[in-house]
């Protein structure tokens, strides 16, 4: 799968995270199209957030180290 350039690594943790909120999403969805899916939706963009955060620390911790 492609990468964009802001996609951070995801761990194995963040991964099933965001699975488990994708598939939330898709049972949502299953009941229809007017059902508020927003929640699961910042729920999905936080743990992103964090795993961007988590790299840029990881990033300056390395860079420190050279």
């Amino acid at each position: 799968m492609a990468r964009y350039e802001n996609e951070p690594r995801l761990t194995a943790g963040e991964k099933t995270q965001v699975a488990w909120y994708v598939a939330r999403m898709a049972k949502r969805g299953i009941a229809g199209e007017r059902v508020y899916q927003g929640d699961l939706e910042r729920k999905v963009e936080r743990v992103i957030a964090k795993a961007r955060k988590r790299e840029e620390l990881d990033e300056k911790k390395n860079s420190n180290r050279r």
